[in-house]
C-alpha cells in the first residue's frame, strides 16, 4: 500500500500514516514505535466520504452469474458501483471470443461507476484438471513438481496463465493451491492439486508462479489458508462441516510455511479455507475465525493484502446461517472480500444488502470496513482493466 497516496480511486480521503493507522485497526496490527501505531490509538477513522453505504458495502462482494451471457442485474449493479468483481466459472464460457465479449460489457458498465478503479475480473485457473478458461496452463501442479525443471516448469505457467488471463480481460487468478500433500491420493493428490509433499518445495514452486504470474499484471492467490494439507480423500468443505486436528506448532511450522513463501514473493490475495482448525483456538471455520484471520495471518504472518473468502455457499458452513450472516461473520472475522459463487446474481444482492445493515447497525467495525475497503482499492487499482 503507497504512503504517497492521497485519495483512492473509491474516493477514501485519506494520507500516509492515516492509510496505514486505518489499515491496522482493519486487521488488528500496528507494530508499535510506528506512526502507524500512534495514529491506530488515536480517533482519526477517515470516512468514506464519497460513497454511499450500498457502494461501500460493493466494494466487498465477488459476484457471479449462470449463462453465457452478461446478466441485465449485474450489469446495473456495476453502473451503481456496488460491486467489486466478478467470478467466471465454465459454464459462463464456451471460446475466448465469447468470454472476451462478456467482460467487455462488464468493463463497459463500470466505465458509468462511481467506483473508478477496474473490476476485479476472477477466474480458477491453477493447470492441469482445474481450468475455466481453454488454454494454459496445461499442466497441473503435480506434474510441475515432477518434471525436470520444477522451478522453471512453474515459472512457465505462471507466465502462461497470466498470458491467457490478460487475453481475454480477466485480472485474478485464484491460484496457486499453495499447500502442500501429505499422502497420495489425499484430498489436494487425487485432482494433482499441490506441487510436492514438501512444504519447502511448495513453497518455492508457488512462489516461482506468483512472480512469474504477478509480472504479467494478473493477481495471483495463495490458497486455502491455514492449510488442507492434513484433509484425506473425503473431507470437502464444498460439502459438509470439516475439522482438522493439526496441533497449533504443526500448523504454525509446517501448514502456514508455503504461506509464508507466498507473501514474500509479494501474493496479491489469500484465500481462506473453511474447514476448521479447534487448535488455532476457534471452532469456527478458518474464514470465519479472527483467531485464524486476523491473529494467524494478519499478525503472526505479516500479510498486509486482501483476503478473500472461498464460496460463502460452502456445505462447511451450514451450521452458520444464510450466505448473508456467514458474509457478516466473515467480515467480523477481518476478510476483505466475500465470494459469492452460486451463479446467482441475487445472492450478491442479497449478501450486499446485509453487509449494508452490518454497517449501518455497527455489527462490523466500522473503521475496519473502510480500510476493508481501501485494501481491496488498492488491488483494484493495481490491475488492467
Amino acid at each position: 500500500m503507497s504512503s504517497g497516496r492521497g485519495r483512492g480511486r473509491l474516493g477514501l480521503a485519506v494520507a500516509g500514516a492515516a492509510l496505514l493507522a486505518v489499515s491496522g485497526v482493519a486487521s488488528g496490527v500496528a507494530p508499535a514505535g510506528t506512526a502507524a501505531a500512534t495514529a491506530a490509538s488515536q480517533p482519526a477513522v477517515r470516512a468514506a466520504a464519497s460513497l454511499n453505504d450500498w457502494e461501500l458495502a460493493g466494494q466487498h462482494v465477488i459476484y457471479s452469474y449462470s449463462g453465457l451471457t452478461a446478466p441485465s442485474g449485474l450489469l446495473k449493479r456495476i453502473r451503481l458501483g456496488q460491486v467489486a468483481g466478478v467470478i467466471f466459472f465454465g459454464s459462463n464460457i464456451s471460446s475466448k471470443a465469447q468470454i472476451a465479449s462478456v467482460i467487455k460489457q462488464f468493463e463497459q458498465a463500470a466505465m458509468s461507476s462511481p467506483v473508478k478503479a477496474p473490476l476485479l475480473l476472477e477466474v480458477d485457473q491453477e493447470g492441469g484438471l482445474v481450468r475455466r478458461l481453454p488454454g494454459a496452463p496445461l499442466l497441473s501442479e503435480k506434474q510441475v513438481g515432477q518434471s525436470a525443471n520444477p522451478g522453471n516448469q512453474a515459472t512457465t505457467a505462471g507466465t502462461d496463465a497470466g498470458n491467457n488471463l490478460l487475453s481475454v480481460g480477466m485480472n485474478v487468478n485464484l491460484a496457486p493451491v499453495v499447500d502442500f500433500y501429505r499422502q497420495a491420493g489425499d484430498f489436494y493428490d487425487q485432482f494433482q492439486r499441490s506441487y510436492s509433499m514438501s512444504a519447502s518445495t511448495a513453497g518455492t514452486l508457488s512462489a516461482n508462479f506468483i512472480h512469474a504470474q504477478q509480472a504479467t499484471g494478473v493477481a495471483a492467490t495463495a490458497k486455502h489458508f491455514p492449510g488442507l494439507a492434513s484433509a484425506s480423500s473425503t473431507p470437502n468443505t464444498d460439502l459438509r462441516p470439516v475439522t482438522l486436528n493439526d496441533s497449533l506448532t504443526r500448523i504454525t511450522n509446517l501448514d502456514e510455511l508455503p504461506y509464508k513463501s507466498a507473501i514474500a514473493a509479494g501474493v496479491k490475495i489469500v484465500m481462506t479455507s473453511w474447514a476448521s482448525y479447534p487448535n488455532i483456538g476457534s471452532k469456527r471455520p478458518a474464514g470465519l475465525s479472527s483467531k485464524v484471520v486476523q491473529g494467524q495471518l494478519r499478525r503472526s504472518l505479516g500479510f498486509t493484502g486482501v483476503i478473500e473468502t472461498d464460496a460463502i455457499g460452502a456445505g462447511g458452513l451450514s451450521h452458520y446461517g444464510g450466505h448473508g450472516n456467514r458474509a457478516i461473520l466473515a467480515t467480523v472475522a477481518g476478510v476483505d472480500l466475500v465470494l459469492s459463487a452460486g451463479q446467482s446474481v441475487q445472492d450478491g444482492v442479497y449478501i450486499t444488502s446485509k453487509l449494508v445493515e452490518a454497517y449501518r447497525n455497527a455489527t462490523v467495525n466500522r473503521a475496519a470496513f473502510q480500510a476493508s475497503a481501501l485494501r481491496v482499492d488498492d488491488l483494484r487499482s493495481s490491475l488492467p482493466g
